[in-house]
């Protein structure tokens, strides 16, 4: 009989599907320059390309150890529903992070007005999506934009999602257009509450950590894309003394590995510390399913099993720390889907 552990899923808080399509590519000098080429993809990307490539990113998620995603969707309606099309064929559970978009970007992913993108969120609810609001950014949405889709999450009791502080160019942009830093124009517009993840936080300052804080706001930090894009650092420790919930995600999925996540971030409070367990084993596994799961306001969802027979695993004292740091993807069982 197979020697196997039986554990919560993990949740992958913040997926960009179609940028799996750009791992391994190394060209373009910062964020900034990357971000054109993700640009030009994300214009290819017809419905039938949507559900055929999803499909695979989630069988791999799946096979990773992740039973749940959020995805972060800016490509268009008719691609969203062929994204949770995508997701029910992969069998892991699907929540929609449907994007609001006022400006930049492409065309194809702008809505005219506030209105017309809560009509397709209702849409899409109607429909039998889980749905959660969000606007994509500062940047993107003004702040007309965020106190209505602030206000709608709020009176539908829904998660909003949106990046934040990822970039120093951002923020400097955000002062420079409002006076105040992007978590404080979020807190401003009503953004800010219980279900709100903000996505990196990876510059935000002590001011900002206050507010998401006093508000029970989360932070998703994704660090193997926040590696890969020479975002910067996490402030794992500041977050931490703040006691704001943490999650995962495996955003630009440059890698499909919630024990890579994990380990990066733990990595990353050792070196800026000078300390190891600087989070503790539970907590990193509790980032990684319980607090994903709030973020997304699931209560529910899929077990995984772990192959204790695994060579990575042998002779380990404690299982559950050699998982986290001794172990990749390849540990978890593989479950076929029907």
């Amino acid at each position: 009989m197979a020697n196997r552990l039986t554990i919560p899923g993990f949740v992958n808080a913040h997926s960009h599907a179609f940028q799996r399509a750009l791992r391994g590519r190394t060209e373009g000098g910062d964020f900034w320059a990357w971000r054109d080429a993700m640009l030009e993809l994300a214009g290819q990307q017809t419905p039938e390309r949507v559900r055929t490539g999803y499909e695979q990113v989630y069988r791999e998620m799946r096979a990773s150890g992740y039973t749940a995603v959020g995805e972060f969707h800016y490509l268009g309606f008719e691609q969203a529903l062929a994204a949770a099309e995508a997701a029910r064929a992969a069998g892991i559970t699907f929540v929609l992070l449907y994007v609001a978009y006022a400006r930049g970007g492409l065309e194809r992913m702008r809505q005219a007005s506030p209105a017309e993108y809560l009509n397709q969120v209702e849409n899409l609810r109607e429909r039998g999506l889980e749905v959660g609001l969000a606007p994509h950014s500062v940047r993107a949405c003004p702040p007309q934009w965020l106190a209505q889709v602030g206000r709608y999450a709020a009176d539908h009791e829904l998660a909003l999602h949106v990046h934040a502080d990822e970039q120093p160019r951002e923020i400097e942009e955000c002062i420079e257009e409002h006076g105040i830093r992007p978590i404080e124009l979020l807190a401003k517009h009503g953004c800010l509450g219980p279900r709100t993840t903000i996505v990196h936080a990876t510059h935000a300052d002590d001011a900002e950590l206050d507010l998401l804080a006093e508000t029970g706001s989360r932070i998703c930090v994704c660090p193997t894309t926040e590696a890969n894009l020479g975002d910067g650092y996490f402030p794992v420790e500041r977050a931490l003394e703040r006691d704001i919930g943490i999650c995962i995600g495996s955003d630009s999925n440059v890698r499909i590995d919630p024990l890579e996540e994990l380990r990066e971030l733990e990595g990353i409070a050792r070196r800026q510390s000078g300390r190891r367990n600087v989070l503790s084993v539970d907590t990193l596994l509790c980032c990684g399913a319980d607090e994903g799961a709030a973020a997304l306001g699931l209560e529910s969802w899929d077990e995984v099993e772990v192959d204790l027979d695994h060579p990575s695993l042998r002779d380990v004292e404690n299982v559950f720390e050699g998982l986290i740091f001794g172990c990749a993807a390849d540990v978890f069982a593989h479950v076929p889907v029907a």
